[in-house]
């Protein structure tokens, strides 16, 4: 009976796990039927309600922990961006588009609509367009439902674990095995190769439909393959959730040659991506500028008029000029040049 229990239940998950897996559909692949098509369907335990609820939740985490810029010259561009790739994608729920304070060049989308912009994504990128396909990269997740349809496959996966938990420990086994099961957002970030491989063609979709040149995606991934040859370890901090790969650059290029015929003129960049760009800069740079003054540093506060103190023996040089020069200590037996005589 445990033998047959547990094949039966093998055959169950296998079904479950391997349909629908992402085919490419026809319809797919064609940018003119963004919008009419359902490319979030397959085996999902979550509504779309309950995935906009878990996502809000989140959500609330994240901004919880990092620390959103609330500049409203580029939140507001930042936001518009994203919106305009929205209303051209296959996205069935609507979007909240934030910016991070963060030099990590990253951008991730939570489960119905969150989406988070590293403030380092928008620095790294050297026009619009190539911010422009990160972010329709990460819209497509969301489009495509991937982090609740895999959540759906981990929790299928973990249903597996019950019949031998049930023969070995009994019910109890499995209350303790639930109660372990802890819910963390980096679930909802680590997708499979077939879930990137989909959000790739379908973000290509999207930045070309919104009028962006689809080059500027491979060629900012290229940068970044390009960045972490130089500097090993670069992209397990930037794009750690997935890495631009040899693979997904040739398949990106690939699908922009088969599925989107060339148009006449593209968006590459625009005054305000330069202009936002700058103010982000500045901000950096600001903050640079703050941390290096350690607030822990002792510091000495001189009297008016007072002159620079020796650090050997604590007396004070009355020279009124540039306290910042360094101070010349002699030694007491030293004779200073000016009071010397020369010998005949």
């Amino acid at each position: 009976m445990r033998q047959a229990l547990n094949a039966a239940m093998s055959i169950t998950l296998s079904a479950l796990l391997v349909l629908p897996g992402w085919a490419g559909s026809k319809s797919e692949q064609n940018p003119d039927d963004i919008g009419n098509r359902d490319v979030g369907k397959g085996v999902n335990f979550y509504s779309l309600d309950k995935e906009i609820a878990l996502g809000k939740s989140l959500a609330q985490d994240v901004e919880k922990q990092a620390k959103i810029i609330n500049d409203p010259i580029i939140a507001e561009y930042v936001n518009r961006v994203g919106q305009n790739l929205v209303r051209n994608s296959d996205a069935k729920v609507p979007f909240t588009i934030k910016v991070i304070d963060s030099e990590d060049v990253n951008a991730f989308a939570l489960p119905g609509g969150f989406f988070f912009v590293n403030s380092g994504l928008i620095l790294a990128a050297d026009n619009e367009a190539e911010l422009a396909g990160v972010m329709a990269h990460e819209i497509a997740h969301v489009a495509a439902r991937h982090g609740t349809r895999q959540a759906t496959r981990g929790e299928i996966a973990q249903l597996g674990m019950i019949p031998l938990m049930l023969f070995s420990y009994g019910w109890t086994g499995y209350g303790l095995y639930e109660a372990a099961s802890v819910l963390v957002p980096v679930a909802f970030l680590k997708f499979s190769r077939g879930f990137e491989s989909e959000a790739d063609m379908l973000g290509l979709q999207y930045m070309y439909k919104t009028g962006y040149d689809p080059e500027a995606f491979v060629d900012f991934f290229e940068k970044i393959e390009t960045l972490e040859k130089k500097k090993p370890g670069t992209v397990s901090k930037v794009f750690s959730t997935h890495p631009p790969t040899d693979d997904r650059i040739k398949a990106a290029q690939e699908n922009i040659q088969k599925m989107l015929k060339e148009k006449p003129e593209y968006i590459l960049t625009t005054s305000e991506f330069v202009d936002v760009k700058a103010r982000l800069a500045m901000l950096h740079n600001r903050r640079r500028v703050d941390q290096m003054a350690d607030p822990n540093k002792p510091t000495l506060r001189r009297a008016p008029g007072a002159g620079t103190v020796d650090a050997g023996d604590g007396t004070t040089n009355g020279n009124n000029g540039d306290d910042e020069r360094p101070t010349l200590k002699r030694r007491p037996d030293a004779t200073p040049n000016n009071d010397a005589t020369p010998n005949n």
